[in-house]
């Protein structure tokens, strides 16, 4: 495929919501994941009782469910499918050269993923995102109805997937489980030391051997929490929203806007209580009732964060505070993979060696404080760079052509 007549979105025609929802949901990503870089996630109960910080830890920890888990993630995967729906278009334009394109473009996210997986983090989302991306195309001349019907269908679909397997008592998950465990024994992981490897591990060696466990658990994850079904609706949602260019219109669609900032918080708020309340007491009224409460408090939150920062934006396009958060947006994909190399080195042996034990609390002050620093290097480095380093690597890869790194005169 000759890529010598397509190029990469220049810095003039992005638009800066856009940039700045992706640098908000940064914050969030990082909050949802460095208790799992912390080690906190692994702790026995006993363990994580006994801290100092316990008590406070046991507020933060129901906050979390409130306010960040799947909220930012949500917004993360929508903004991917209107990102999706930006390149399908450019690719429909183009002809068949743009959709082989397309699914280079996902090709090599999918590597960049995997290397993620496999060698740094094993909560990675990349590869799924790439999959799932690769399906979008399929749905190029579904209706604007029909786009909003399938993405409704996916997005319940997890709710009748989880139903069913409660009422038949049977794990999807189990085969993956079994071959963690078999690796975890190959490796000399136990239930006793699990939470303590990576913080002992003096050699890189020894993290990748827990890393290759983690893909496993990665796997069970995904099919236990039905992601692949709940990305594919976000995504759907997604393109339709790019479809729609409502990013681009957001004054005509401030009414919109308004509705679901306020149906969002109010349907959200409530049900995040009683969602937070159902994961800290370790789903009393089972499986299939908290995948209820995740569809009915996760989504509308995350929807009315959005909606509701774009609000915002009509207000006062020109705060200072949407260029801080649009920087880090800009360079998405290597803030999204730099929060966990910096994660690795905080908290890891080979690093400071500061997991397992620091409470909740302190990991959350870490995760802000990481973003804040991502922040300021990203404005830094794009006063003197087009793209951030793995985003330009990435477009490099896509277009099997060097781009110039550095600011200048675009061609």
């Amino acid at each position: 495929m000759n890529t010598e007549r397509f190029s990469p979105v220049k810095p003039s025609e992005r638009y800066v919501i856009l940039d700045a929802l992706r640098g908000f949901a940064l914050i969030g990503i990082c909050l949802a994941n460095y208790p799992e870089f912390s080690l906190y996630t692994f702790q026995p109960s006993d363990v994580t009782a006994s801290m100092p910080s316990a008590g406070v830890d046991r507020i933060v920890k129901f906050l979390q469910y409130v306010f960040v888990d799947g909220k930012f993630y949500t917004i993360f995967s929508l903004l991917f499918g209107i990102g999706f729906s930006i390149i399908i278009s450019h690719a429909a334009k183009r002809g068949s050269g743009g959709y082989m394109l397309f699914y280079r473009r996902m090709s090599v996210l999918l590597l960049i993923g995997f290397v993620h997986l496999m060698f740094i983090w094993s909560g990675d989302i990349l590869m799924l995102y790439a999959l799932m991306g690769m399906l979008l195309p399929l749905f190029r001349h579904v209706s604007d109805r029909g786009l909003l019907c399938w993405s409704v269908f996916f997005v319940v679909l997890p709710v009748v997937a989880d139903t069913v397997t409660s009422l038949l008592g049977i794990s999807l998950s189990a085969p993956a489980v079994r071959a963690q465990w078999h690796y975890c024994r190959l490796y000399g992981i136990t239930e006793e030391n699990f939470g303590y490897w990576l913080r002992d591990a003096d050699s890189y060696r020894d993290v990748f051997s827990f890393l290759v466990q983690g893909a496993l658990v990665r796997v069970q994850e995904f099919i236990d929490g039905n992601r692949y079904f709940k990305v594919m609706g976000l995504f759907i949602l997604g393109f339709y929203i790019g479809r729609r260019k409502m990013y681009a219109g957001l004054a005509s669609n401030r009414t919109l806007l308004r509705r679901v900032t306020a149906a969002g918080l109010a349907a959200g708020l409530p049900l995040s209580l009683v969602y937070a309340w159902s994961a800290v007491s370790g789903k009393p009224l089972g499986t299939a009732v908290h995948s209820v409460l995740y569809l009915v408090s996760v989504y509308p939150m995350g929807l009315a964060y959005m909606s509701g920062l774009c609000l915002l934006y009509l207000k006062s396009s020109d705060a200072a505070v949407w260029r801080r958060l649009a920087a880090p947006g800009r360079m998405a994909l290597t803030n999204y993979i730099g929060q966990s190399v910096i994660g690795m080195f905080l908290f890891y042996g080979i690093g400071l060696g500061l997991g397992a034990g620091v409470g909740l609390a302190k990991t959350e002050v870490a995760a802000f404080g990481v973003f804040g620093w991502q922040s300021l290097f990203s404005a830094w480095w794009l006063k003197y760079c087009r793209f951030g380093p793995l985003e330009w690597i990435w477009r490099m890869l896509n277009y099997g052509r060097i781009f110039p790194l550095f600011n200048g005169k675009e061609r």
